[in-house]
């Protein structure tokens, strides 16, 4: 999630905007935790909380068993992050997703990326196919660098690595975000026109016309920001007519190749119709990210649905809880469309935490590492770390009086984006999602290339 500054053109993804205090790492890890009087809140989570021994994939994984259940029959898990650019939250999502892929059927893992990019990434793991260093360093650039780091390329090793092992039953990933579309798809698109409506190529030639991206991820998006708003609007009109031609054809001998032709060319045209909304206006920019929300929820359905997988969902807190932490600015969040048309199938784990670093772009445009030290007294985490467990996961929905009711008033909470200073916001986390995981200390990621 990005800050947009309302009235430049600076970035099409927007965290949420309030400031709070925080400074360059430079310390050593922070001190042992203080001991305080527990409370009846704290006694009661205490009761309800499962200990977890560590973040790192590998090993010994019965701790979490007690995650298993609170999963249950859920067909998409939303595995949330309190900070972008945190190694113990990645780390953590890339053990629990080995665990749901072992002991509950899952099989794709769902990145808050471009379709596109997914899909190169997909058949990296599924086929082998391309250097995954040179893939993510290619793709992950701007919005997406946070992504670019050692945790995601452990993962999308591991997922190869088990794929070979068992290629009757592989594992997939997929990305659902919508700011860019590689050349690759505007390929594929053309080429499925050419071989089964050759009468339309002509039209689709002229309907895509100078979007076609020639130039790195990065660059792309960049030139497509600065473009004027009545461009930008021009483009989507031709999208969204490329998509309703494809559509109006039907499913033919081929309804497979129909379908994906038709999913590829809706992503072209999410992507244009992202940026088809007047920046400068506050309201049309809050319209932007509501659309945004809703499009990843279509592209996760689509992609369960049509693979039949059980999927995880890695993006911030702020995109997979089912209340907007900042309402203004983002009316409707992707995890409130998914319980939308999932119901039950879909479970919400937010991650948070009491101290530690994270990657985030300052005030100045640079990316720094930060520091906080322990949560404030009145803040969720500063309640949640008087728990008993250094680390643990807790269901929110049968936690027990008092817990209960504290956890359904909102309160300061840290939400931080790829921006910093962030935060903190108000959040009432049982309303926010199905479970907790709480980490005391987290470290920041290590990013590549950079």
């Amino acid at each position: 999630m990005k800050r947009h500054r309302i009235g430049t053109v600076v970035t099409l993804f927007v965290t949420l905007g309030a400031v709070t205090a925080g400074t360059p790492a430079t310390a050593a890890r922070a001190p042992a935790r203080a001991v305080e009087p527990a409370t009846p809140v704290v006694t009661a989570l205490d009761r309800a909380a499962h200990p977890l021994r560590g973040v790192e994939p590998g090993g010994d994984t019965r701790d979490l068993r007690p995650l298993d259940r609170m999963v249950g029959d859920a067909r998409v898990v939303g595995l949330g992050e309190a900070t972008h650019s945190s190694h113990d939250f990645f780390a953590l999502k890339d053990r629990v997703f080995r665990r749901l892929v072992v002991e509950k059927g899952f099989r794709t893992f769902a990145l808050e990326a471009p379709w596109s990019t997914g899909l190169r990434l997909d058949a990296y793991v599924v086929h082998g196919k391309g250097d995954p260093r040179r893939i993510m360093r290619e793709e992950f650039q701007r919005d997406y660098l946070w992504w670019n780091n050692a945790d995601h390329l452990r993962l999308i090793e591991w997922m190869r690595a088990y794929n070979v092992r068992h290629p009757d039953d592989p594992v997939r990933f997929m990305g659902d975000d919508i700011a860019w579309t590689g050349p690759e798809l505007y390929d594929r698109v053309t080429a499925h026109v050419a071989e089964h409506h050759p009468g339309l190529s002509a039209r689709f030639a002229e309907l895509y016309r100078g979007l076609r991206p020639t130039v790195a991820t990065g660059e792309y998006i960049e030139r497509y920001l600065n473009k004027p708003y009545a461009e930008r609007r021009e483009r989507a009109d031709r999208t969204g007519e490329a998509l309703r031609l494809l559509r109006a054809q039907g499913p033919g001998k081929d309804p497979e190749a129909h379908a994906r032709a038709v999913q590829h060319a809706r992503a072209i045209d999410r992507t244009a119709r992202q940026y088809a909304f007047d920046f400068t206006s506050p309201e049309q920019v809050a319209e932007a990210m509501r659309y945004r929300d809703e499009a990843m929820a279509a592209n996760v359905v689509w992609w369960q649905r049509h693979t039949g997988t059980k999927v995880a969902v890695s993006a911030h807190n702020d995109h997979l809880g089912y209340v907007s932490a900042d309402p203004v600015h983002y009316p409707r969040v992707q995890g409130a469309y998914l319980r939308d048309r999932l119901g039950p199938g879909y479970v919400s784990v937010g991650l948070s935490f009491d101290r530690g670093s994270f990657n985030a772009t300052g005030p100045d445009g640079a990316v720094r590492r930060w520091t906080l030290g322990p949560a404030d007294p009145g803040s969720n985490e500063h309640t949640l770390d008087r728990v008993r467990h250094r680390d643990y996961v807790v269901d929110l929905r049968t936690v027990g009086a008092p817990a209960d009711a504290w956890l359904n008033l909102a309160r300061p909470t840290r939400r931080i984006g790829t921006d910093y200073p962030d935060g903190p916001y108000d959040v009432a986390l049982a309303r926010s999602h199905d479970v907790l995981i709480h980490l005391h200390e987290v470290r920041a990621a290590r990013l590549l290339d950079r």
